[in-house]
């Protein structure tokens, strides 16, 4: 259980900070994700692949333990849950991302960048827990 746990450490880890240095090269790429995500078809690929994301995490890893291993759970459920309502109630979900995007656009990046090197320093021992 433990290697995957390390594995899931290292694709979040590296995926959150690849994601947020896209978006700081290329800060509008967010803002036409959810432009797009009023289209249905797009809608509808976003939220099986946020459902099948979610669900291999979980099947893999759901651990609720208070150190690393429950971010990488939490990861998982906010995927299943995101790709699920994304699917169900499409356009109360898409305006609440646009709301978050919004509000609180910097504040979440930065946190998930945080995050994100905390699990890359966790899995590479850089911090010693």
């Amino acid at each position: 259980m433990e290697n995957s746990s390390i594995y899931l450490a290292k694709f979040w880890g590296w995926y959150l900070i690849i994601f947020f240095l896209i978006l700081s090269f290329n800060p509008k790429r967010i803002r036409q994700i959810v432009i797009d995500l009023k289209d249905q078809k797009f809608t509808i690929i976003i939220s099986f692949l946020a459902i099948i994301i979610g669900l291999l995490n979980l099947l893999f890893h759901n651990i609720w333990k208070a150190d690393y291993r429950i971010i990488i759970t939490l990861f998982g459920w906010c995927s299943l849950l995101l790709g699920l309502s994304l699917f169900i109630i499409p356009k109360q979900t898409v305006k609440w991302l646009n709301f978050v995007n919004i509000k609180f656009v910097q504040v979440f990046y930065i946190l998930l960048f945080l995050i994100g090197v905390y699990l890359l320093s966790i899995v590479y021992g850089i911090i010693i827990y």
